[in-house]
């Protein structure tokens, strides 16, 4: 039978002091604890996830998956025993996770249910540069694992043991349940810690191994600095794995992704680059410096910024320029169309080939509604321009610049809607103050 897993994910994070979850803190625009599910998804057919009472926003961002309550917050061990009822008739092993260790890879937990096949008890530790508060392992002279000794219990000697636990362990169903339901809480802090399982794993004369996995995967996320090292490890692996893939970074460590952003090959990304959530970008598209995309596509050939907004619902077809200081939301731009200088495009579709002037907008927000504004193909739009949406301006239509169209623009046509120039010979400025 394929293994389970349990998450941990009842803590409160009150070092994060926030009111949000800690486990639903961001990293590269994914809730932390998203990133470790996918992983779970890769090596265990069952995911239960144990989180505490009143945190219905938690519960919503795991389903449909499993969920238990703890409603008692009395330590890990008493946590991983309140999903006894899911997984207690469980024929298989089961897996101990926490939601704020993140970063493990599906690697890392496949050598963790491998490693089981040969030990009645597995954990994961690490040999951070800095150990900190972390628990120590101890080992005994076969180098099987002898005992967790949390650092607020430990001794000075055992502070200076380099081997760290990680948190996450792996044994039978049947075992893990056991021993949950026989461990005490006679410690510094009162409470039924999960590492005290080894204890009687090991008075059953099972063996207890430990697999050392890099410390940029286990480590654990308890405040707003540790988060922040996170999200950059996050990052250096995404750019990595982009420049793999064919992109060019002309400074990688300016470059923000996303967990789901696509970079398609020869895709150069010039400095100073935020990528949001579901964005797509096929190949040779040129990315300049200090633009912002989230929930958009933007297709071959295309060229997008400086200082370029696309707004979730934006489609950039092949060879369209959107240029410095031009926002588009929920708007199509057909291949080959530009529109390169200071301009809002919303709720729009614009056909290639077409050319929006400087400072045109669409004025799509009547207060109540969004309405849609439609440009043909080869239209040519004039600097200064209102589209009042919703209007359609036709095929090779040319609007003259100043214009507030309200009124749709057939095909071919030139529309002009801007009052009459007068000059008004001597009338100009006779004031007697500074100028």
């Amino acid at each position: 039978m394929s293994p389970a897993a349990i998450i941990l994910a009842a803590g409160l994070g009150t070092r994060m002091r926030s009111n949000l979850p800690k486990v639903l803190h961001p990293l590269a625009g994914r809730p932390m604890i998203q990133h470790l599910i996918g992983a779970c998804e890769a090596v265990f057919g069952r995911i239960v996830i144990v989180v505490g009472p009143d945190m219905p926003a938690l519960e919503d961002a795991v389903a449909p998956r499993e969920v238990v309550v703890q409603r008692e917050r009395l330590g890990t061990g008493h946590a991983a025993l309140q999903a006894a009822p899911f997984l207690g008739g469980h024929q298989g092993d089961v897996a101990v996770l926490y939601g704020d260790n993140p970063l493990i890879s599906a690697a890392t937990l496949q050598a963790l249910v491998a490693a089981r096949q040969s030990a009645g008890l597995v954990l994961l530790a690490m040999r951070p540069a800095d150990a900190a508060r972390y628990g120590r392992v101890v080992l005994d002279a076969k180098s099987e694992v002898a005992r967790i000794v949390e650092w607020a219990d430990a001794t000075a000697e055992e502070r200076a043991i380099g081997l760290c636990n990680a948190g996450v362990i792996c044994a039978p169903a049947q075992d893990l349940f056991r021993w949950l339901g026989a461990i005490g809480n006679n410690n510094a802090k009162g409470e039924y810690y999960l590492t005290d399982v080894i204890q009687q794993a090991r008075a059953e004369g099972k063996r207890v191994v430990a697999v050392e996995a890099p410390e940029a995967e286990l480590r654990g996320i308890n405040s707003r600095a540790e988060l922040a090292q996170a999200e950059a490890e996050v990052q250096r692996s995404l750019r990595a794995a982009a420049m793999a893939g064919g992109a060019t970074m002309l400074s990688p460590e300016t470059v923000h992704l996303c967990h789901d952003t696509k970079l398609g090959a020869d895709v150069l990304l010039e400095p100073h680059i935020f990528f949001g959530p579901d964005v797509t970008v096929e190949n040779g598209v040129t990315i300049r410096a200090f633009s912002h995309l989230e929930g958009c596509v933007v297709k071959q050939g295309a060229v997008i910024g400086p200082y370029a907004r696309l707004r979730p619902g934006s489609i950039i077809e092949t060879h369209a320029h959107v240029g410095n200081f031009v926002e588009l939301k929920a708007t199509t731009l057909g291949a080959g169309a530009k529109a390169n200088h200071l301009s809002y495009l919303g709720d729009a579709m614009i056909g290639a080939g077409a050319n929006i002037g400087a400072g045109t907008i669409t004025c799509n927000y009547d207060g109540v509604a969004k309405h849609r504004t439609e440009i043909g193909e080869g239209a040519f739009i004039g600097s200064d321009t209102a589209l009042v949406a919703p209007v359609k301006v036709g095929k090779r239509a040319l609007v003259a610049a100043g214009s507030v169209i309200t009124d749709d623009v057939p095909d071919d046509a030139l529309a002009i809607a801007r009052g009459r120039q007068a000059v008004k010979p001597g009338r100009g400025f006779k004031g007697k103050g500074k100028r």
